[in-house]
C-alpha cells in the first residue's frame, strides 16, 4: 500500500537529498511514497548526474592541510569545483574537510586509494560515493585532484593563505615561528628547489645555452660571454632556490642566513595553489548569448 505524497514528505526528502522539489516528488511517486526507496532512486539518478559533470572543468576549490598533534605527519589536499561561489559553499567545504581528516587518519597519499576509503570508519559508503552525493546536491563537477602525505621523525609546519595556497615544510628542528615563516616565504616567493645543488643539471644547461646565445647575439666575445653566463647562472640559482632568495619578511637577509641563525635546515617543502596547471575555459558570454539568439 502506497503512502500519500504530501508536501511535508517531499520537503523531508529534499532535506535529506538536497534534490529539487519536482525531482523529489517524482522519486516519491515512483517509490509509492516510501522515502528510503525514493532516496535510493535519487542516489542512482544522482550518480548518473555526477558522471555527466565530470567532463566540465573544475579549476576552483580549496587547499586543505591537516597536521598530526606531534607535528610529525601531515597531509595537503586540493579539492576542486567549477566556481568560486561553490568553493565557499558549506556543503562543499564540509565534504573537503572530512576528506582531509580521513586522509591523515588513514595515512594515505594516493588519491585513488583515498576515494575508495570509507567515508567514516566502519561505513559502507566510500569517499567517492560521498563526492557523487555532493555533486548531485550542488550540481557542479567536484574532484579530489591531488594529495600529499608526509611523515618524518623531524618537524612539520605549514601555512595556508586563505584556502587558495598551501605550503608544507619539514625542518630539522621544532620551531613553530621559524616553520611558519619559512612556509609563508615559500607561499609568497615560490622557490622551485631548496638549494643550488638541487637544481637539475639539465635545467642549468638549458639556461646556460640561452644566456650564452643572448650574450653572443649582442656582440660579446666568447670569453666575455662565458663570464657573463656564469654570473647569470648564479643569479638564476638564487632566484629559484629557497636558500638563495631574500627572506620575504626581511629582504636584507637571505633565507639561508635566517636558517643558519637558528641552526636549522629545511629538509622538504611543497606548495599547492588552487587550479594551478589546469587550463581554464574562457567563456565569451556576449558571443554565447548572441549565438543562442541566432
Amino acid at each position: 500500500m502506497s503512502s500519500p505524497i504530501t508536501a511535508a514528505l517531499v520537503q523531508e526528502l529534499r532535506a535529506r537529498t538536497g534534490g529539487g522539489y519536482m525531482d523529489c516528488q517524482k522519486a516519491l511517486k515512483e517509490a509509492n511514497g516510501a522515502i528510503e526507496v525514493a532516496i535510493d532512486i535519487m542516489r542512482k539518478s544522482g550518480q548518473a548526474k555526477a558522471a555527466k559533470t565530470t567532463s566540465r572543468t573544475a579549476a576552483e576549490g580549496m587547499i586543505l592541510i591537516n597536521v598530526s598533534l606531534d607535528s610529525k605527519a601531515a597531509i595537503m589536499l586540493e579539492v576542486n569545483c567549477e566556481t568560486d561561489f561553490v568553493a565557499r559553499d558549506e556543503n562543499f567545504q564540509k565534504f573537503a574537510k572530512q576528506v582531509a581528516a580521513r586522509a591523515l587518519e588513514e595515512k594515505v597519499g594516493d588519491v585513488d586509494k583515498l576515494l575508495n576509503l570509507p567515508w567514516e570508519k566502519g561505513s559502507a559508503k566510500t569517499i567517492n560515493t560521498a563526492r557523487e552525493e555532493v555533486v548531485t546536491k550542488i550540481g557542479e563537477n567536484i574532484q579530489v585532484r591531488r594529495l600529499l602525505y608526509r611523515s618524518t621523525s623531524n618537524y612539520i609546519d605549514y601555512y595556508l593563505h586563505g584556502t587558495r595556497i598551501g605550503v608544507l615544510v619539514e625542518l630539522s628542528i621544532a620551531d613553530k615561528e621559524l616553520g611558519k615563516d619559512i612556509a609563508m616565504h615559500v607561499a609568497a616567493s615560490m622557490p622551485k628547489y631548496i638549494s643550488a645543488k638541487d637544481v637539475p643539471a639539465s635545467e642549468l644547461e638549458r639556461e646556460k645555452a640561452i644566456y650564452l646565445a643572448q650574450a653572443i647575439e649582442s656582440g660579446k666575445p666568447q670569453a666575455i660571454a662565458e663570464k657573463m653566463v656564469a654570473g647569470k647562472l648564479q643569479k638564476f640559482a638564487e632566484e629559484t632556490t629557497l636558500l638563495g632568495q631574500p627572506f620575504v619578511k626581511n629582504p636584507d637577509i637571505k633565507v639561508a642566513d635566517l636558517l643558519k641563525s637558528k641552526n636549522a635546515e629545511v629538509l622538504f617543502f611543497s606548495r599547492y595553489a588552487v587550479g594551478e596547471g589546469i587550463e581554464k575555459k574562457v567563456v565569451d558570454f556576449a558571443a554565447e548569448v548572441a549565438a543562442q539568439i541566432k
